[in-house]
């Protein structure tokens, strides 16, 4: 399929309500806060997991939608697929001498695992298949404002052993915001797509993921989480018409109210695009 001829950047706004959206397992899974501010953090890695998660969904068993990182998966295995596709055996660590042979593998790779021609993937194991830049890049998201994380007491009746059956009950505990929205930014190369394949159905595919992305990624700690708004700017050129950091100042977030009381709900915001004096070659896309 033909690459994207076009450079993207997107607003994505998501919020959580009563539960956490990206643990952190060096402060016993509490929400991720930056200090300074108080403001939510969820990383890149976070929201790409659940992309991963979509596109294996919405595509299982599809033809060049496997997903290269998932869970428990032995990535030399998945190189060896690349090896076994050329005809070619791999020597330990190394790529093969031929260049057109290791642009093959790299090929392959993109060709066949979604995730691989998004994001990109350092694969210099000890299958070697080589290194991708991809042409997807998302940043951290964080909350729009300070957030208050709450460790909550759980109970359970039941007992994992015998010797504590006499137990009335077993306590646990787990951490929540009442709620958060925040904000991610996301970048897509269309120079970087031409060499891994990214395509417009590609392209198609990530929209629909990040928009129902927590639509199947629901779970009890996770609470009530959606995606609010997806916003793109479309450049005509694939170098890119302006500079990303001036159009995401184009998107603004506000409170509806003078922000005493702390917001519980996406109602409690407003969202502004600001379309004036909008650069040539530059066009607004709402995908959400």
């Amino acid at each position: 399929m033909t690459a994207i001829q076009n450079r993207y950047e997107f607003v994505y706004l998501f919020d959580v309500a009563n539960g956490n959206p990206n643990g952190d397992p060096d402060a016993g899974n509490l929400p991720r806060l930056d200090p300074e501010t108080n403001r939510g953090l969820v990383t890149d890695v976070a929201l790409k997991r659940k992309i991963r998660n979509y596109v294996a969904l919405e595509k299982e068993g599809a033809s060049g939608y496997g997903i290269y990182m998932q869970e428990r998966s032995i990535l030399n295995n998945q190189h060896k697929q690349a090896y076994a596709a050329i005809g070619i055996e791999h020597e330990a660590k190394k790529l093969p001498k031929d260049e057109a042979k290791a642009r093959e593998l790299t090929a392959w790779m993109c060709a066949n695992f979604f995730d691989v021609r998004t994001f990109g993937a350092v694969m210099t194991t000890e299958v070697n298949a080589g290194q991708v830049r991809g042409p997807v890049q998302l940043a951290f998201a964080t909350s729009i404002e300070p957030v208050v994380p709450l460790e909550v007491s759980i109970t359970r009746v039941a007992v994992t052993n015998e010797k504590d059956l006499e137990k009335e009950r077993t306590m646990g505990r787990k951490h929540i915001l009442p709620y958060g929205l925040y904000r991610a930014h996301g970048f897509i190369s269309a120079k970087l797509a031409e060499r891994t394949g990214f395509s417009e159905d590609d392209l198609a595919l990530l929209w629909r993921s990040l928009i129902n992305l927590f639509e199947h990624d629901r779970s009890a700690a996770r609470g009530e989480m959606a995606a609010r708004r997806l916003i793109s700017f479309k450049h005509a050129h694939p170098m890119g018409n302006a500079p990303a950091h001036a159009l995401f100042d184009r998107v603004v977030v506000t409170r509806n109210d003078d922000g005493d009381a702390p917001a519980r709900s996406f109602n409690d915001y407003s969202v502004r695009i600001d379309r004036d004096g909008l650069p040539d070659g530059v066009e607004i896309v709402e995908v959400l």
